[in-house]
């Protein structure tokens, strides 16, 4: 049976206007991503619920994300930051000077030297950024970085790097090498209305097969964004641990994060890079069961434009691998087993080829909804939140 038994209304203005008028009372709405495609969305969602859940990927292995990884072989950190100031509550008092320094990147045009000087002045709470910053806060934020500036190995590329991710590492650094501490301590710092975690804690990296046979492993070959696009279409993605050799891994996903899953209000499977940002957070042994046993509205919604990573890959097709990779079996099993109910759609966007019968056959049902307005290849964050908070 669909998980939704009353008449659905999208947008359902009512449901709307109730969560705006307490979001401190909101639903809990589940988000599998990565990368910088939710926030947008994410900073509309928090004037309407404090209680989003957003289990991002920790696998990214470019950016200044890289940096740090290949330094202290942890786990990305850029994905959890950015969904971490994306969540932040900008309203409270002293909040936008700790909302700029952790935004910060230190520049790309200047010296080694005049870059380690510049940390060293936001170790000893000299910067600029760090004048209005008040204890504990500037205390905290020092610790952290001052642990980093310690363990730094010799000839470390300070380049572009974050200040939120130098911090997030120090914490790591700091807490036996684990991120949930320093992530728990960087949202209360900024208040984030929501929670931001890591699918898992460890650091591994994805890897895929493609159609002619390769395999590339490193989410930075994989995306197309910081080299060329792959030359033929993805066909698997795994978990590895290294990217110099073919070594698949199938970490299990920790009791509180399944609880989550299981017991979420609504789970989404969002706009981002359908592999690498999506795709990814499933990989890991238990998703599947969590989202299995919640009973509640599970919604794909899928991406707008050309993505590199998915070349090869119509909405079906998309639909059918989330499905299979889930289930271990044909989408058919997902009229039984739920792990995905609703096709969200706008209403004049073309998606492609789009057999409605056949995703009925599969026990999902097709919803559209006006969620584009202005920009053709983008939606519009207002119009998404207000059609998701209609299924809750």
């Amino acid at each position: 049976m669909p998980s939704v038994s009353r008449k659905l209304i999208v947008p359902d203005m009512v449901r709307v206007h109730r969560y705006q008028s307490s979001p401190e009372l909101g639903p809990a709405l589940l988000f599998f991503s990565g990368g910088s495609a939710l926030n947008k969305i994410s900073r509309c969602l928090k004037r309407y619920t404090h209680h989003s859940i957003h289990m991002v990927t920790p696998f990214d292995s470019g950016g200044s994300s890289a940096k740090l990884r290949l330094a202290f072989n942890m786990p990305a950190v850029g994905d959890l930051r950015s969904r971490i100031m994306a969540l932040a509550d900008e309203t409270v008092l002293g909040q936008p000077d700790v909302y700029q320094l952790f935004s910060y990147r230190l520049s790309h045009e200047v010296s080694s030297a005049s870059l380690l000087q510049e940390l060293e002045s936001l170790v000893d709470g000299e910067h600029p950024l760090m004048a209005n910053i008040v204890a504990p806060m500037k205390v905290l934020i020092q610790t952290q970085l001052s642990r980093l500036q310690k363990k730094l190995p010799d000839g470390f590329d300070l380049r572009g790097a974050s200040v939120g991710n130098l911090i997030i590492a120090g914490g790591y650094l700091n807490n036996q090498e684990l991120l949930d501490p320093i992530v728990f301590l960087f949202s209360r710092l900024v208040e984030t209305l929501g929670q931001v975690t890591t699918i898992i804690d460890e650091g591994y990296h994805l890897g895929v097969t493609l159609a002619n046979g390769k395999q590339v492993i490193g989410q930075h070959l994989i995306t197309g964004k910081e080299v060329e696009p792959l030359d033929s279409p993805i066909r698997n993605i795994w978990l590895n641990d290294g990217v110099s050799t073919y070594t698949p891994v199938s970490p299990t996903l920790p009791k509180d994060r399944a609880d989550q899953i299981a017991e979420a209000a609504l789970i989404c499977y969002p706009p981002g890079s359908f592999f690498t940002s999506i795709v990814a957070n499933l990989l890991v042994e238990g998703v599947s069961g969590a989202i299995v046993k919640n009973l509640n509205p599970k919604i794909y919604l899928p991406n707008l434009g050309d993505d590199p990573e998915q070349q090869g890959w119509g909405v079906m097709d998309r639909v059918r691998y989330l499905i299979s990779m889930l289930l271990g079996d044909e989408p058919e099993s997902n009229a039984q087993s739920r792990v995905l109910d609703w096709l969200l759609l706008d209403d004049t966007y073309d998606y492609g080829d789009l057999d409605e019968g056949l995703l009925e056959s599969w026990g999902v049902q097709v919803v559209k909804t006006p969620l584009v307005t202005s920009k053709p290849d983008r939606y519009d964050e207002q119009l998404v939140v207000h059609a998701l908070l209609s299924f809750v």
